[in-house]
């Protein structure tokens, strides 16, 4: 598969998949072993009592790059566990995750993400994430 039908196969899913959608997850690139995902951040919605986006946000994105990653060489897969690391406040327009592939075994993929907020162009990271990610028996 190309990396374009790679990235036009995980949006389809993405679009059928209701939280991701809600959120308005998009896929900006994908190759084997790697993934760029964003999501615009709508803060009436998504920020916390602080004005910084919700963490459970930006765990979505952690978690949703480790696992596009993984599946990007693994086919369907479901995260077994991650581990979030709040580095900075997130504010901005959107939230980009890039995930990568540390290692792929027969059952499982360890993952590693950076999440960053972007506001007017610049990035600022605000997380790191590193995740097991598990294949299904799924066909």
């Amino acid at each position: 598969m190309t990396n374009d039908e790679m990235k036009a196969y995980l949006q389809s899913i993405v679009a059928k998949t209701p939280f991701a959608a809600f959120l308005g997850a998009e896929v900006i690139s994908i190759s084997p072993g790697h993934v760029e995902l964003a999501i615009p951040v709508i803060p009436e919605k998504m920020n916390q009592h602080h004005g910084f986006v919700h963490g459970a946000v930006i765990g979505f994105v952690a978690d949703s790059a480790c696992a596009w990653a993984a599946g990007s060489v693994a086919g369907d897969v479901v995260t077994a566990e991650y581990k979030l690391n709040l580095l900075a406040p997130a504010i901005g327009d959107r939230i980009i995750g890039i995930g990568s592939v540390i290692k792929a075994s027969s059952r499982t993929v360890v993952t590693k993400a950076e999440i960053y907020s972007e506001r007017a162009g610049e990035r600022r990271l605000v997380a790191f994430a590193v995740a097991t990610v598990a294949k299904t028996d799924a066909k």
